[in-house]
């Protein structure tokens, strides 16, 4: 026994529109399929949701069914409500077809099974894929004509009120202000946030932002605002002038491989005048309490985990054993068995679960819940097969660039090339061999390719005192 899935669906916007309710849309279906003698007719329903993309509960839940054999005819109001892209709209209807379902739109009186209602379908979802694309150049246009007339197109910032479409000082204006004298005065964020309450990264942010001085922003780009400046250019200038300017310079040897490791963003290169170059993570003093690193200690820790890797004998079977250990060996066989034996029962109730409905035991919307959420059960033990193979595949490929680096590295000699070689060829090397660095405060993780992590110590990298340990793909050796 197959279903007529009346599919309704609203946007936020069409919420209040005559005809466009959700139960204005099913009554019209169900009216529909009495007159075209279809039967009953189950409703599913997305309120509330854009039809810009097919990423919807509900229709999810339609398409599931008509994968699973459960349907027979699928009933819009009109075909915007199942997309608005035309290439999805083709998308959707040979699907349908595919399975042979049948598809009805209430307002367009639509017939697929002949050329013309094809052709006439490929109009309408070209028309409603225009729709969405002016609605949205709209939207932009009118972003950018506001912007160009200074007005601000998103939620006020700290010291303002969104009063009428403009913005206007309130009650936090004279901590911004304040803000801006204390930054002038050399204070640091840190310092400015113990004495106004405002969190370092917003301190920062306003101290950095040209709203204050009375303009707008837009896609990056600064227009002359209608809003009343809250500082003038000299005390904006005045809050910067403390700052300790960084130079530009050419892009280091380990620039995009040096990552944090407390909260795992890429680390930047800085160029001081009076200090040798830092690593330094992207959020130091937002959130993040990670030290800068020096970058002449990193490369030192870079070459000592090339020359392990190359010359230490029992640390490459450590790592020929970690790699094992995680392949899993026969514990694959085992999971694959245990994935099996988790998705029978589920297929047995689904199948049961069928037959009640068959025998008009179960109503149609219930049975399209309960078959969904055991679908549902039964994706995600697939799913968690199909990663475990994944990564099962990936650690297999693992161990032999493992093998083929160590080979290459033992043929040569690590610290002289390094020091003969140029920028240019230094960075062949790092590309090469080098997965990453991440900085700890207390040690540094190098990760050659094809190799497990390897623990060195400040004190290793002319950083600090410690000693030194193997940190394989568990956690350690």
């Amino acid at each position: 026994m197959t279903l007529n899935v009346a599919y309704c669906r609203v946007s936020t916007e069409e919420q209040a529109a005559e005809g466009f309710s959700i139960s204005g849309q099913a009554e019209k279906l169900r009216t529909y399929a009495k007159l075209h003698e279809l039967g009953p007719v189950t409703v599913i329903e997305d309120p509330g949701r854009s039809g810009k993309n097919l990423d919807r509960p509900g229709l999810q839940q339609v398409l599931a069914m008509v994968e699973q054999g459960h349907v027979a005819n699928v009933l819009v109001w009109r075909l915007d409500r199942l997309s608005r892209n035309l290439g999805d709209l083709i998308l959707l209807a040979e699907a349908l077809s595919m399975h042979g379902v049948g598809l009805h739109s209430f307002t367009e009186k639509l017939d697929l099974s002949s050329a013309t209602g094809r052709m006439f379908y490929n109009i309408l979802g070209a028309f409603a894929q225009f729709y969405r694309e002016q609605l949205a150049e709209n939207v932009r246009l009118g972003m950018h004509q506001a912007a160009r007339q200074g007005k601000w197109t998103n939620r006020p910032k700290f010291g303002y009120d969104l009063v009428g479409g403009e913005l206007v000082p309130n009650a936090d204006a004279p901590t911004v202000r304040r803000i801006f004298e204390l930054r002038a005065q050399g204070l640091s964020y840190p310092r400015i946030e113990e004495l106004t309450g405002v969190k370092y990264s917003t301190a920062r942010t306003i101290a950095c932002s040209r709203i204050y001085l009375g303009e707008v922003l837009l896609n990056g780009q600064w227009y002359p605002g209608h809003h009343e400046p809250l500082v003038s250019e000299q005390e904006i200038a005045a809050a910067h002038r403390g700052e300790v300017p960084w130079q530009r310079r050419s892009r280091h040897v380990l620039a995009g491989r040096v990552r944090c490791g407390l909260c795992e963003r890429v680390a930047t290169i800085r160029y001081g005048r009076e200090v040798s170059p830092l690593f330094r993570c992207r959020h130091r003093g937002e959130g993040c309490s990670q030290p800068s690193r020096s970058a002449v200690g990193l490369v030192r820790a870079v070459l000592l985990g090339l020359r392990l890797v190359a010359r230490d004998e029992a640390l490459q079977e450590a790592i020929r054993r970690e790699l094992k250990g995680a392949l899993g060996g026969g514990q694959e066989g085992r999971r694959a068995r245990t994935a099996a034996a988790r998705i029978e029962p589920l297929t047995e109730r689904r199948r049961k679960l069928l037959e009640l409905y068959y025998a008009d035991k179960l109503s149609a919307e219930l049975f399209a819940e309960e078959e969904a959420r055991i679908s549902g059960q039964i994706d995600a033990v697939r799913r968690e097969r199909e990663e475990r193979e994944v990564e099962r595949t990936r650690l297999s490929d693992v161990a032999a660039k493992f093998e083929e680096v160590a080979r290459v590295l033992r043929q040569m000699d690590v610290d002289r090339l390094w020091a003969e070689a140029s920028d240019a060829e230094r960075r062949v090397m790092v590309e090469e061999w080098l997965e990453s660095v991440a900085i700890f405060p207390d040690h540094l993780e190098v990760t050659v390719k094809g190799a497990p992590r390897l623990n060195v110590t400040l004190k290793e990298a002319g950083l600090g005192p410690g000693g030194w340990q193997f940190g394989g793909v568990g956690g350690g050796i």
